[in-house]
């Protein structure tokens, strides 16, 4: 497990409407961390729909833009669903610091969710710094992993 994040490495952000202040408040997070970020949007307090924004954010990881990824929604459960509709992400929608931890130890997540709605920003900026410092155990967790994940040995 690393202590540190690896400040190669870029993080993407997205977020629908109701999102955006808790994106805007975790910006400084990464800059802090020397993490990259790339900001796929929104950009403004108009509604939008939150799968065209997990959509950005999964193509910028399937394109190799990004490493990891943050969305943000209301609740965080709709954009994290939606997120995890593409084969390549492991999104989990953490509340605390210790899900942020396991999600990266146990489930190798590849993207954090947040709901701007249920969470203050504090709590999502631990959350942050625990995702991008925590590192996958393997292991145990490697098999379960592996069968969800396409083209990781051992998935179907």
């Amino acid at each position: 497990m690393s202590d540190q994040a690896d400040s190669s490495k870029i993080v993407a952000l997205a977020c629908d409407h109701a999102g955006l202040e808790m994106k805007r408040a975790l910006l400084p997070v990464l800059e802090e961390m020397g993490v990259a970020a790339l900001d796929l949007g929104t950009d403004t307090s108009d509604s939008v729909d939150y799968p065209d924004f997990a959509d950005r954010l999964a193509q910028a990881l399937a394109d190799g833009r990004a490493e990891r990824g943050i969305l943000v929604c209301g609740s965080g459960i709709g954009i994290s669903i939606a997120a995890n509709r593409h084969a390549h992400i492991r999104a989990a929608l953490c509340h605390n610091s210790t899900d942020a931890r396991l999600s990266r130890q146990h489930n190798d997540a590849n993207v954090i969710a947040f709901g701007a709605r249920t969470m203050g920003d504090e709590v999502a900026k631990e959350c942050v710094r625990a995702f991008l410092t925590t590192g996958f155990e393997g292991g145990r967790h490697e098999r379960r992993v592996s069968k969800m994940s396409p083209g990781r040995p051992g998935s179907a």
